[in-house]
């Protein structure tokens, strides 16, 4: 993964230690970064559901820029042998769900995410907010 990391944030378990994180989550991160995610952070769930291990939080600026992303995501790592067990919300690009079983990306319209918080909602889990380049 780039060196995008700017700070770690929240968790009841400790910080979020971004060598931990596998190699199909960070590429995740650079790509969303390639077509300039907004405000992407990580959360470590592993140990707190059984569900996934970890989850991409991101946003874009519209339902096109929200699609974009993840369309790129989801294409650049099928093309690496990575596929995703589901993809939610695509049509409409409000809230895009790509689901990889040990990572669950969530792509947001701005305002979608500020109404859920999932980083507020899973306010227990280790995090880090990653730093958007220049």
């Amino acid at each position: 993964m780039s060196d995008a990391i700017s700070h770690e944030a929240g968790g009841g378990k400790g910080p979020l230690d971004p060598q931990d994180l596998p190699d199909t989550v960070r590429r995740a991160i650079d790509l969303c970064l390639e077509r300039k995610a907004r405000e992407p952070t990580v959360l470590d769930l592993r140990g707190l559901s059984d569900a996934t291990d970890f989850f991409i939080v991101a946003s874009g600026d519209s339902d096109v820029h929200v699609r974009a992303i993840a369309e790129h995501l989801v294409e650049e790592l099928r093309q690496e042998g990575v596929r995703p067990a589901g993809v939610e919300g695509e049509r409409a690009a409000r809230w895009v769900l790509i689901d990889y079983i040990d990572l669950v990306v969530h792509l947001f319209h701005p305002v979608v995410r500020d109404f859920y918080q999932l980083e507020r909602l899973w306010g227990d889990a280790p995090s880090i907010l990653i730093e958007e380049p220049a």
